[in-house]
């Protein structure tokens, strides 16, 4: 089975696909600031008897959660012969008081309204190695077979592991040798020395250590022997991985490829259309038959149906047909949306026991290529699995839409940035067709925001990328997954796109700019042209009097010079 990465890289996005045999199985994003695996200097905010747990200040915009298991050196139940007794006894109150500094990891990023959880216990994984401080065990990845390969690398272990440290080594350790795990040792004790001596100088809440880029975990946790090659568009990032592998895996350097060709990657290569599938409820399987995946807060459900499929021999063979087809589909689904949490899968029922136990079996091998643990149970005499997978963060579908306004939270549509992020790759695709030098977009105003940035840092940034100029209009009455993307001549767009001068003083209404902290604040004038005003924070919801100060192409420098009549007298 042959496997790629496909990495593609923006201004304000990270995507990173996973291909096995042209069908695209797992999919990463990355966007704003990492948080899982990061590690904060934090201050105990409140101590919560009742629930066993404490709130910290970690600094960011909710408190953490952190359990009274996770201030104990208990080990993860994936490597069993890892764990050592604690005593069950201890309260939270006994180990953590208010306004307490502690060292702690981001093990769940926030979720709804929920903020992060985290633990006392460091883990710094490594290419072959998982440094564990102030533990003092030794673990296999159960992903290692091999009786006499786990012992050997047990050895090696052994004999490498500092006093006072916990290890584990992974499945990519398999036939290393103990120069290869030592360096590995090496790396992640100096990255603890570097930790250690930051968490003394900064001051709580703060950071400590972020976790490694997007690009730099698919490296080291995805990029082994088994992939034929990653290929990426990014030449920036391209230079710095080649560093990066010459450190950790030099063999791997030539399956690195540089992607330069003007037809987007992900296009190129399929992905995109996949991607769009995956906000779709309804997934259909080769026989005929589909999924129907629905999640909820608690839970998601995965509903398996013959559809179309109506087999050929009979009924109980097109029974155990479909949910086999449907065992294969959902692995993937589970990999490709990072579904986690409690999962049911609601199977076609079978009366036969052979038959339940064969799908049971399937389902199991094909989960056995997932790298995020998971823990199923039997099969159900109404065809029910109860399975779970390791959450640690939001799945795909929740970080690239939002909940629906125009249906009150019943279903879901494409955040704003999503969409200014499409509407960004779509004029990368127009520019390579079009001779036109400028472009003329119009998109709801929300998703405008997003596209011009705050200060127009991201509209100037892509007109550089593209070297095309570039318009930016917003229309309220647009919903907010539609645009328009115009091309014309750089000349016809100058004499028509502008009503105003530098100087000029307009009467409108002052609206939050979600990209800006206050005061900063900003109107749109008529045609949707977009006004940031340095000093208009305090006259949201007011008409206003503004003078424009600068204008460029798709947004203008202003600040309020008085309030209109209509305000003054209501004052």
């Amino acid at each position: 089975m042959s496997k790629e990465i496909i990495v593609n890289v923006d201004t304000r996005e990270t995507r990173v696909a996973l291909v096995e045999s042209g069908r695209l199985v797992e999919l990463n994003v990355e966007r704003e600031e990492r948080v899982v695996g990061s590690i904060y200097k934090s201050k105990v905010s409140n101590v919560l008897a009742g629930m066993d747990a404490a709130f910290v200040d970690i600094g960011l915009e909710r408190n953490a959660f952190l359990y009274v298991a996770d201030v104990l050196p208990e080990m993860d139940d994936e490597f069993p012969s890892a764990r050592k007794d604690t005593t069950r006894h201890v309260k939270i109150k006994d180990v953590l008081k208010v306004g307490q500094e502690v060292l702690v990891q981001v093990v769940k990023g926030p979720r709804g309204t929920k903020g992060c959880r985290v633990s006392t216990r460091i883990s710094l994984p490594g290419r072959y190695l998982v440094l564990m401080p102030e533990a003092d065990n030794l673990g296999v990845s159960r992903k290692i077979e091999s009786e006499s390969e786990r012992d050997r690398l047990k050895k090696i272990g052994d004999s490498i592991r500092p006093s006072g440290f916990g290890l584990i080594i992974r499945t990519e350790a398999e036939g290393r040798n103990d120069v290869e795990l030592r360096k590995d040792l090496d790396f992640l004790l100096r990255m603890w020395s570097q930790i250690q001596e930051k968490s003394t100088r900064i001051p709580a809440p703060g950071l400590v250590h972020q976790d490694l880029s997007l690009i730099y975990k698919t490296i080291r946790d995805i990029f082994s022997s088994d992939i034929s090659r990653m290929i990426m568009d990014s030449p920036v990032d391209y230079e710095k991985a080649l560093e990066l592998i010459d450190l950790i895996s030099p063999k791997m350097r030539s399956r690195l490829i540089l992607y330069d060709e003007p037809e987007p990657i992900f296009e190129r290569y399929a992905v995109e259309a996949e991607i769009e599938s995956l906000l779709r409820r309804k997934v259909w399987l080769k026989s005929g038959g589909h999924l129907a995946i629905d999640s909820t807060e608690a839970l998601t459900t995965i509903d398996v149906n013959t559809g179309k499929f109506v087999g050929s021999t009979s009924l109980s063979d097109t029974i155990v047909k479909t949910n086999l087809d449907a065992v294969t589909e959902i692995a993937r689904q589970l990999r490709l949306r990072d579904i986690g949490g409690i999962i049911v899968l609601d199977f076609i029922d079978m009366a036969n026991a052979k038959d339940r136990q064969k799908v049971v079996s399937a389902l199991e091998k094909e989960l056995r290529n997932d790298r995020t643990r998971t823990k199923i149970s039997h099969i159900s005499p109404l065809g029910l699995i109860e399975m779970t997978r390791k959450r640690t963060g939001e799945t795909i579908t929740e970080l690239v839409t939002e909940t629906c306004p125009y249906c009150q939270g019943r279903g879901r549509v494409e955040s704003a940035e999503t969409v200014s992020l499409e509407i960004e790759r779509q004029l990368r695709r127009a520019s390579a067709e079009s001779q036109e030098d400028a472009f003329l977009i119009t998109a709801n105003p929300d998703v405008a925001f997003h596209l011009i940035g705050s200060g127009g840092e991201v509209v100037e940034e892509i007109e550089r990328r593209l070297k095309r100029a570039i318009y930016v209009r917003s229309d309220e009455h647009l919903h907010i997954e539609k645009f328009d993307i115009a091309p014309s001549e750089l000349q016809e767009m100058e004499k028509h796109m502008f009503m105003w001068e530098p100087g000029d003083t307009v009467d409108c209404e002052v609206v939050r700019n979600p990209l800006s902290a206050l005061p900063r604040a900003s109107a749109w004038l008529d045609g949707g042209y977009l006004v940031d005003l340095e000093n208009g924070g305090k006259y949201v919801g007011k008409r206003v009097n503004l003078k424009l100060k600068e204008l460029h192409r798709s947004f203008a420098i202003g600040e309020v010079v008085q309030s209109t009549k209509a305000e003054k007298q209501g004052r």
